[in-house]
């Protein structure tokens, strides 16, 4: 821990962006010793920190704030994503000194990063973009931290990192995640991979609810086994919360309050659109992401209940059994979320050079981000065994812990097609599953097709090359 220097200059990292996340994020490098300056134009938001706070250097005034920063300057944004990252380089540019380093802590687009940290190259100026996850809470008491961008300014923030970050198994959830974009491509498939979990575990509650008429208290009593299980983790955690939660004003319980849509802030979509322009299938993220923009077409939903009414279910599964067997169901799909995610992340390291270390990614994820959770012991320790994994499934040890409960996801997926309740992301997870492992895929009438119509070129089980046919030739009729 570095001594506090009280003269509230020569600040070892300033913060630009006082919100919630800035603001915490800036509390917790202060109460680890290091000497911060932060900088809003609310002048609200300077005050409160200044109130929670007198010994960090909180100011509304831009000059004030670059003067308080030692040299060469350390300078955080944690400002929304897009054209205000812009605005705040371009302000910041005209006030800068070669050497000075600009850290983009928010949830940037990788392309919007990689074109910054070239534009401010040109300038001198060092740029990284860096992806924290944990939420208003895990800023304040340890996130996961995911820098990218050049090593050398790396090392100059790295100790105020690892003094912040989230600590599991005495190591902190840090690690230098690679050159350019890396750290904001990493955070971005972090999302998807959270995009997966959330649609899973909503499709759990749905199924426990319409089908067992399950009210919230037995709810939560589920969640909270799970939660003790192979299934622990912070999402099944805040869901077990959630069910005890009553409503301030009419005391009923909270989430049933609640509309059933599902915004987005672009993350997930981001991971889809990446993952297919590196041809990656990321099925279960994607479908998480359609069943958010599908949940918002509330009028159509409505009119199509009324068009297509459902009839009653007609299963009559004992339900601690049906409990038991979408526990399972459950491990195996959130674990091929992981895989699908861990897979992007592979391909990505080498089509953008970013040489990433999947099991240094898996570690720094079991603590303080959304996505922590038992399952990335195994993860890492398949990593550890060969660092070259191209895929999860691969490994025959997770293979071992998945076969074993494939058949209550199978059983399920039967079972709700039944039921009229709708569980798309369970189902991306196992036909994705089903078609990884089958050697007999109909692809070849695929190729048929494209070669028949577009002269698109098949190839053949017998030779090696590229081949076409003037299929209307060799048509017997």
């Amino acid at each position: 821990m570095t001594n506090m220097d009280n003269s509230k200059e020569n600040c070892q990292i300033g913060m630009i962006g006082l919100g919630v996340m800035g603001r915490n994020l800036l509390l917790n490098m202060a109460s680890h010793g290091f000497h911060v300056a932060g900088y809003d134009l609310d002048k609200s938001k300077v005050q409160s920190l200044k109130n929670d706070s007198s010994e960090i250097a909180a100011t509304d005034n831009i000059q004030d704030f670059i003067n308080s920063l030692s040299r060469p300057r350390n300078i955080m944004l944690l400002v929304p994503a897009g054209k205000p990252v812009d605005a705040v380089i371009a302000e910041l540019l005209p006030l800068l000194q070669p050497g000075d380093l600009i850290i983009d802590g928010g949830n940037s687009h990788f392309t919007d990063t990689n074109r910054r940290e070239e534009n401010l190259k040109k300038n001198n100026i060092f740029f990284m973009g860096v992806g924290i996850s944990g939420g208003e809470a895990g800023a304040r008491s340890g996130p996961s931290i995911m820098p990218g961008g050049p090593l050398e300014a790396y090392r100059r923030i790295e100790k105020i990192f690892q003094a912040v970050a989230a600590v599991v198994d005495h190591q902190p959830c840090v690690t230098y995640i690679g050159p350019g974009s890396a750290g904001h491509y990493v955070k971005m498939v972090h999302n998807g991979i959270e995009y997966a979990m959330m649609q899973l575990i909503a499709e759990s509650y749905h199924l426990l609810k319409s089908m067992y008429g399950m009210n919230d208290h037995e709810l939560h009593d589920v969640y909270r086994e799970w939660n003790d299980s192979e299934l622990s983790g912070y999402l099944m955690n805040i869901t077990c919360d959630i069910f005890t939660a009553k409503d301030a004003e009419t005391r009923h319980d909270l989430v049933d309050m609640i509309k059933p849509i599902a915004e987005q802030k672009g993350t997930g979509m981001w991971t889809s659109e990446s993952a297919m322009t590196l041809q990656v299938p990321t099925s279960i993220i994607n479908t998480a992401v359609e069943m958010r923009d599908l949940s918002l077409l509330t009028n159509e939903i409505q009119q199509a209940a009324r068009l297509y009414p459902a009839t009653k279910s007609s299963i009559t599964i004992p339900k601690n059994e049906f409990i038991a067997t979408l526990k399972n169901a459950m491990y195996c799909s959130i674990f091929m979320s992981y895989a699908q995610g861990m897979a992007l992340l592979y391909v990505a390291s080498q089509a953008y050079s970013y040489d990433l270390h999947l099991q240094n990614i898996a570690e720094i994820w079991r603590g303080g981000c959304i996505i922590r959770s038992a399952m990335l012991d195994d993860i890492s320790q398949a990593y550890e065994k060969n660092s070259q994994l191209s895929n999860l499934l691969l490994d025959a040890g997770i293979a071992t812990q998945l076969k074993n409960r494939m058949v209550d996801l199978r059983q399920l997926i039967a079972s709700t097609c039944l039921s009229n309740i709708p569980t798309p992301a369970l189902m991306a997870s196992l036909s994705y599953f089903d078609a990884y492992r089958d050697n007999a895929s109909p692809a070849n009438l695929i190729q048929a097709q494209r070669d028949y119509f577009g002269s698109h070129e098949y190839e053949r089980i017998d030779k090696a090359g590229k081949f076409h046919t003037e299929w209307e030739k060799v048509i017997i009729k």
